[in-house]
């Protein structure tokens, strides 16, 4: 039985189009956002900040696509898990790095297996999920 071959990882280049992808969506909408995206490991792979957006934004879509490849779920599955007594709501403080549970974050997979994670953050949590969405589908 052979072992199936790990898919290629996400590059230095796909990662710069999703980047770019997300912030083209942004521009579009009119909103000055931040997008990282990350590889596997968790290593930054990108990033873009729109001058116009606040200094915050990078951190909140750093952060963001942090918990989306930590989870492997989309961060705006995950808002509902975060409120005090639900599942999730104590989960930051158990890992050594602070979780940001608002939408606009996704994981990045290929040939079913995870690979990266982008993160925007700058606009409404449903406008950056929307902008990460239409970069990926983009990149598909």
């Amino acid at each position: 039985m052979s072992t199936p071959l790990a898919p290629a990882p996400l590059s230095t280049a796909d990662a710069q189009f999703l980047v770019d992808a997300a912030h083209e969506a942004a521009a579009g909408a009119g909103v000055p956002v931040s997008v990282t995206v990350l590889d596997a490991g968790g290593h930054l792979l990108a990033f873009r900040r729109d001058d116009r957006a606040v200094l915050i934004a990078g951190e909140t879509s750093t952060r963001k696509a942090y918990t989306a490849l930590q989870l492997n779920a989309p961060t705006a599955d995950l808002v509902e898990a975060v409120q005090p007594g639900a599942p999730f709501h104590t989960l930051p403080t158990a890992l050594d790095r602070p979780l940001l549970f608002i939408a606009g974050g996704i994981p990045v997979h290929r040939d079913g297996r995870l690979i990266g994670a982008i993160g925007v953050g700058g606009g409404a949590p449903e406008q950056d999920h929307g902008f990460a969405t239409e970069a990926l589908a983009k990149s598909a």
